[in-house]
């Protein structure tokens, strides 16, 4: 799999680390329960869906990729806007 670094260019998959769906998170003051859905209860979805990746390998930036998780087709792919700075530094 290729996945396309708005900075680098085309790599390996190799070159980064997957941390996982690009969801909203809850605000902190959110109830226990909503909390647990979004943590344990997350849907499995085929298709186009939005991950966080990071260019470990290469510039070390936090990439925002749209992906097609049946085919691995890569949709698009962005650099992590500062406002997503909570989701992708994880």
């Amino acid at each position: 799999m290729r996945i396309t670094c708005p900075l680098c260019g085309e790599r390996d998959r190799r070159e980064f680390t997957y941390r996982g769906a690009a969801l909203d998170a809850p605000a902190a003051d959110d109830s226990a329960e909503t909390w647990h859905s979004h943590v344990h209860l997350r849907q499995n979805p085929a298709g186009p869906l939005e991950e966080w990746w990071h260019h470990q390998q290469g510039c070390g930036s936090w990439i925002r990729v749209r992906r097609d998780t049946v085919s691995h087709v890569m949709l698009a792919s962005a650099l992590a806007k500062p406002e997503d700075a909570d989701g992708g530094s994880a």
